[in-house]
């Protein structure tokens, strides 16, 4: 079988202004897809079909299934009448993390940590960053989620869709993937960094949604020190920030943004606050 198409058409009546007329819109794909490592399925999301090399890598990575890409064998994707299987055959000496780490994900794309095993891994022990990290300016926070918007072709087609971006300073963003999910999009963009060799502590992650728990932790785990969203976060993402040594802004809109958590970072900031 082919993998699904991200978007397709469909027919739909517009109403507006007391008419009615017929219109076609471009609207994402979603669809089930299976993680599966070593022939053992340990999660199951709704997911946009695209990418899925690259998330099946960024979730392996984020959740501490794998500590390096390499250590992911092989993959590939299968699809399956009922959904798509992202196949991984892991290195023996991740056995266990397997285990440790099982996920029953199946549910709605904005609950990252739906079916864990414990409340330990909803609140697991995240890395310090706060020695990490680029030198950021007012500028270049601000204009981060405007120069992610050319990185977005699904949501331009079907305005249903986040993107997750990376931004290195001096250099604009480099690469952006798109998912219906919010964290479904920021593991694969964790994932085509990992498989291309880009640092993630070399710049800043800019997010199309909210700031929810588990954006901070896959950043963390990534080794991303800076976390730029469009809208605010919740306040036990912040907390977590702040532990981490992440430096989070938030509502970042074109003219300005609320720094939250770690302004060391910014090499030009303002020092007298009203």
């Amino acid at each position: 079988m082919t993998l699904p198409d991200p978007t397709a058409r469909a027919k739909a009546s517009h109403y507006r202004n007391s008419s009615v007329s017929a219109v076609s819109r471009e609207l994402p794909e979603e669809t089930a897809v299976a993680m599966v490592y070593n022939g053992s399925t340990q999660a199951v999301m709704m997911a946009t079909p695209a990418d899925l090399e690259d998330f099946g890598y960024g979730f392996s990575l984020t959740e501490g299934i794998v500590d390096h890409p390499d250590q992911i064998a092989s993959s590939e994707v299968i699809a399956h009448p009922k959904g798509l299987e992202v196949q991984m055959w892991l290195a023996e000496d991740r056995a266990e993390a397997i285990s440790a780490r099982r996920r029953a994900m199946a549910g709605p794309v904005g609950c990252g940590l739906c079916g864990i095993d414990s409340l330990d891994q909803a609140v697991r022990d995240l890395p310090d960053l706060s020695n990490l990290g680029p030198g950021l300016t007012v500028a270049e926070i601000s204009g981060a989620t405007d120069a992610l918007r050319a990185w977005q072709p699904l949501h331009d087609r079907s305005r249903a869709v986040h993107a997750a971006g990376f931004l290195m300073p001096g250099h604009g963003i480099l690469m952006a993937r798109e998912d219906v999910g919010r964290h479904n999009a920021l593991d694969k963009l964790i994932g085509a960094m990992a498989r291309q060799g880009v640092d993630a502590g070399q710049g800043m992650f800019v997010l199309t949604s909210r700031v929810s728990v588990e954006m901070v932790q896959k950043s963390a785990m990534a080794g991303c020190a800076v976390l730029v969203a469009v809208s605010a976060p919740t306040l036990h993402a912040l907390r977590l920030a702040e532990q981490a040594g992440i430096t989070l802004a938030a509502f970042a809109r074109g003219d300005g943004f609320d720094l939250f958590s770690h302004p060391h970072r910014l090499s030009d900031r303002i020092s007298d606050v009203a």
